[in-house]
């Protein structure tokens, strides 16, 4: 990723949601959108990071170390 691109709100508040509740579609439910709409947008941010942020695992979702990095950044 770019030193001088920051990702969209958007694509990192989808991010904390699913780090935060280990699952995409419960993210989307919390964010009342698609299961779909989150996952594209953890894809998007994943290319723009140039790093996996989860490992699918099952039906939920798991930090990857690149994940948790960015998820330190940006929880409250």
């Amino acid at each position: 990723m770019s030193a001088t691109r920051i990702p969209s709100l958007k694509l990192l508040t989808g991010f904390e949601a699913a780090a935060r509740l280990g699952s995409f579609s419960r993210a989307a439910e919390e964010l009342y959108l698609s299961q779909s709409a989150i996952s594209h947008q953890i894809h998007e941010l994943e290319t723009q990071i140039g790093q996996p942020l989860f490992h699918r695992v099952g039906r939920g979702v798991e930090l990857t170390v690149a994940g948790e990095v960015l998820w330190r950044s940006v929880r409250l």
